[in-house]
């Protein structure tokens, strides 16, 4: 209930909704003015929506769409981004297998853990800043599995010219098919930014409060006969076996971030132009954060394997604050140059020191990295140039970082953009020091693991007449990964998860990804398409991905209503190759790679019916609707299925007031 709250709250902060002059055009700034139009007596002009900006820390600026197309159909999930390369559980929220991977890091340290369950974890770079003529609210809903809703609101207002704020609330609660299924999060954050009157004073602050809690069954103990099967004794799905009902899995973090500068030279190229052709400004960064996960069980299962008491209470502790301190010249014909000195201080920390006859397991691993680094960027004609780097001066976690990226764009209709990136830090904080009350999740491993090193070179091509083809190529030099050490025997035993632990790869792994992307147009109708290709080179299987994954999508647009409301519907298919899908551990919250079961090669598909109404975008779906007719094979990890058929709605709802 708290975000339904919260969206009251929003509700009685707004006025009348209204349409802004232009919402209901496209949002190209470069194209052709609309002729001024003739105000009455007392009447205001309203708005356009390129007033209404939205950006992120790295300034990239984008203005408020309102618009409806297949890409808002992809994005319009729990994530809100297009899920092409991930394969979710049967529960919203719930972690989601890979089926691609983007190994680059933007930062040089290392997280705490639990990556399976932070999908929705918003970090710096995710968080958006606004800046609106007036009050905007955006509220976003959906349906969930069972006995729940999501919620997504935002409102966003400029308390003067210089400053805005904006108040934000994802919340949701699904119970799920599945027995002990129940997935809850919720997001809050408030974020302010201030630029003064004279352009000299910048400033970015955000707040960020961050829960998940799920309940953990441990995927089904009779798959094959109880699922497999297509039995219908066991259509509905709490009448499934699963593993354990007495375990949850949390993750809770809160931020606190401010950047601002101040300009020290502010000069133009005269005394009526407002554009800066010299500037330097000195700055300061400063981001606080608190964070942990935690895995409780009421009783000790075998599952896991031995354990010291009968109940669990695992909980890794991670405090971190970074500073920076840095000055920036920027020039018309030099281009931009930033240079910096960064402080990271952590603290990972556990309740208690653990004494084993095989060696002591610390409680803490604490200290702090000093680094320095450098941005550059500079637009030449059609080409846009970008690089930053960072190298670790002291400390124990960091390396080097380092990214270079040209874009160019030939005649407005084709662009180029070649990248490469380095990288060189340890792995998160979980693979190097663990404890638990289960007795082979307990390991030290900050003196005997390396720094892992990545290294990618890209090449991308876009253009509306031959699509956007993209390819990667990524080496990975100690590659770190959870995999477990059972035996046959175990594993047929169901002790699998027992025995999972953390691993570096000594060999070198190389990593090819593909992906091409093209809309084919006739009339009404469209066919997306979306097809990806992929190849691991490596000496032991410890990277695991599909060959191909595909998506396509034939769907029919059209205005209706006399031009009232604005509707597309079709179909999705969405299939990939089978492989060795990484199985999930509860206990630790991540995925480990296992190389006994392949899984894939089933087709999904979804139909849906999404129309736009003004500022309303309404979405109406059937998921996975062959799911009663093409085999019971569906499984988004080993022992965790996929969802059967549902229908599912919502709409995305925007207030300008």
């Amino acid at each position: 209930m708290r975000y339904i709250v919260f969206v009251i709250f929003l509700w009685s902060a707004i006025a009348f909704a209204q349409d802004p002059a232009g919402s209901k055009k496209g949002l190209d700034p470069k194209g052709p003015k609309k002729p001024a139009k003739v105000l009455k007596e007392g009447e205001e002009e309203k708005p356009s929506v390129e007033e209404y900006k939205i950006f992120t820390i790295k300034r990239d600026t984008v203005f408020l769409d309102t618009t409806l197309s297949i890409q808002k159909e992809y994005k319009y999930n729990y994530l809100r981004k297009d899920g092409f390369e991930l394969m979710p559980f049967s529960n919203i929220g719930k972690p989601s297998n890979a089926l691609g991977l983007d190994l680059n890091n933007s930062s040089m340290y290392p997280s705490l853990g639990a990556s399976a369950l932070g999908g929705n974890y918003r970090e710096v770079e995710d968080i958006k800043y606004y800046n609106v003529p007036t009050p905007l609210t955006e509220l976003m809903f959906k349906t969930t599995m069972e006995q729940g809703q999501l919620l997504d609101a935002m409102l966003t207002f400029n308390m003067s010219p210089e400053l805005n704020v904006s108040l934000g609330y994802k919340g949701f609660r699904s119970l799920g098919k599945y027995n002990y299924n129940q997935s809850e999060s919720g997001n809050f954050t408030v974020t302010t930014n201030y630029n003064s009157k004279n352009k000299r004073y910048q400033m970015l602050a955000h707040i960020a409060v961050q829960d998940v809690v799920f309940e953990e069954n441990g995927g089904l103990i009779d798959g094959e006969t109880q699922f497999e099967s297509g039995d219908t004794e066991f259509s509905s799905r709490d009448r499934l076996d699963v593993a354990f009902i007495d375990a949850e899995s949390e993750i809770l973090g809160k931020r606190y971030f401010l950047d601002h500068q101040y300009r020290l030279i502010n000069k133009a190229e005269d005394s009526t132009s407002s554009a800066i052709a010299t500037s330097i400004a000195v700055g300061h960064q400063f981001n606080y954060e608190t964070k942990f996960s935690k895995f409780n069980q009421t009783e000790q299962s075998d599952y896991f394997g031995n354990s010291f008491l009968a109940e669990t209470e695992d909980k890794a502790q991670l405090q971190s604050t970074y500073n920076q301190l840095n000055a920036t010249f920027s020039n018309r014909l030099l281009g931009k140059l930033k240079g910096y000195v960064g402080i990271y201080n952590y603290n990972y920390f556990f309740k208690s020191l653990l004494i084993t006859p095989t060696g002591t397991i610390d409680s803490q691993y604490k200290g702090t990295d000093i680094s320095l680094g450098a941005e550059y960027s500079k637009r030449i004609g059609q080409f846009n140039l970008r690089g930053d780097a960072a190298y670790n001066l002291s400390g124990d976690l960091g390396g080097s970082l380092i990214n270079a990226e040209a874009t160019y764009i030939y005649k407005d209709k084709h662009k180029f953009v070649a990248s490469l990136h380095n990288e060189s830090r340890m792995p998160n904080f979980n693979f190097l020091l663990y404890q638990s009350n289960y007795e082979n999740y307990n390991w030290q491993n900050t003196s005997n693991f390396d720094k892992q090193n990545i290294n990618s070179l890209a090449f991308e091509y876009s253009s509306n007449a031959y699509g956007t083809i993209a390819a990667k190529y990524t080496n990975i030099d100690k590659y770190t990964y959870f995999g477990s050490t059972a035996t046959q025997e175990q594993i047929d035993g169901g002790e699998e998860n027992a025995y999972v632990k953390p691993f570096q790869e000594s060999a070198s792994v190389g990593y090819l990804k593909v992906k091409y992307n093209k809309e084919f147009k006739f009339g009404r109708w469209a066919l997306d398409n979306t097809i990806m290709y992929q190849n691991v080179s490596q000496s032991n299987q410890v990277l695991n991905l599909p060959d191909l994954v595909t998506r396509n999508t034939l769907y029919f647009s059209k205005k209706v209503f006399k031009g009232a409301m604005f509707m597309q519907t079709g179909v999705t298919f969405k299939y990939f190759t089978a492989y060795n899908m990484n199985a999930y551990n509860p206990a630790l919250g991540e995925f480990y790679t296992q190389n006994q079961q392949e899984l894939g090669a089933y087709p999904m598909l979804d139909f849906f019916i999404n129309a736009k109404v003004k500022q309303t975008r309404i979405y109406l779906k059937a998921e996975h609707f062959n799911s009663s007719f093409t085999g019971y094979d569906y499984y988004s990890a080993p022992n965790y299925p996929y969802r059967d058929f549902v229908v599912r709605f919502g709409l995305v709802w925007n207030f300008f007031s």
